[in-house]
């Protein structure tokens, strides 16, 4: 295709998806108005099913198969990026240099990282109760094991960052996912349905599936930050391209 037709085409899905969120936004209820229907059903439905937090509920169970779809997103984002990066045979791996840090920082990066860490897994577990939940505390988790690249150096980092296991883990997390909708399908309901107890309010184990979703893609993004950040990493500290013309020929 030409540039011109790629051009025409790109303008003729943007008109066309400008005119369906000019309809969208018109029969929105104003702004300010006494009535909110839809806030006002998620907060009666998150109570029915034990569920403080309403924002975790609405991500993991009245638009459960909405999140799968982002879930899904930096999945394949990071199926991507391991693909993409790679290293390749005209490449070749250098040991990097020890970082220069002063102790102090040195020490102060060591001690963060059960911190942030702990951090990161408290409010993966607390998504059904209070505000955050899987994709934070993941993030959070994921950035905790960086502090030693920031602090230390790259070799720390790599020693305790296996990325064949957080790989496994970024599938695992996906699957799991993917099980738990499929769950609610044999229990006679719909895919992602909640079919568990509510549990007791206010608690970690309140809210059914959501508690297992939740779960789920705080396992996938964080594994997923790391490989990503990992293949980053690198390309930009350990992966060198040969100077052999001959190897590089042979790619």
């Amino acid at each position: 295709m030409t540039s011109r037709g790629r051009l025409w085409l790109f303008l003729a899905g943007a008109a066309a998806l400008a005119a369906l969120l000019a309809l969208a936004c018109l029969r929105l209820p104003p702004f300010g108005g006494p009535r909110h229907p839809y806030g006002d059903s998620a907060v009666a439905a998150a109570l029915r099913r034990h569920t403080a937090n309403v924002v975790s509920f609405v991500n993991f169970d009245l638009r459960a198969l909405d999140t799968l779809g982002e879930e899904t997103i930096l999945f394949a984002a990071v199926v991507g990026t391991v693909v993409l990066l790679r290293q390749t045979a005209d490449e070749h791996r250098e040991e990097p240099e020890p970082a220069r840090v002063p102790a102090g920082i040195r020490w102060f990066g060591t001690l963060m990282l059960p911190v942030t860490l702990l951090i990161g897994l408290y409010v993966i577990a607390h998504g059904p109760v209070s505000p955050g939940g899987g994709f934070q505390g993941g993030v959070v988790a994921a950035t905790a094991l960086h502090l030693l690249y920031i602090a230390v150096d790259y070799r720390a980092l790599e020693r305790i960052r296996p990325v064949g296991l957080y790989e496994v883990g970024d599938a695992a997390g996906e699957a799991a996912y993917v099980i738990t909708g499929l769950a609610g399908v044999l229990a006679g309901a719909a895919f992602l349905a909640n079919v568990l107890p509510p549990g007791d309010f206010g608690t970690v184990a309140s809210g059914g599936t959501v508690v297992v979703l939740n779960a789920a893609v705080g396992m996938e993004v964080g594994c997923a930050v790391v490989v990503l950040l990992a293949r980053f990493l690198d390309q930009a500290v350990e992966i060198e391209e040969s100077s052999d013309p001959a190897e590089r020929d042979r790619a």
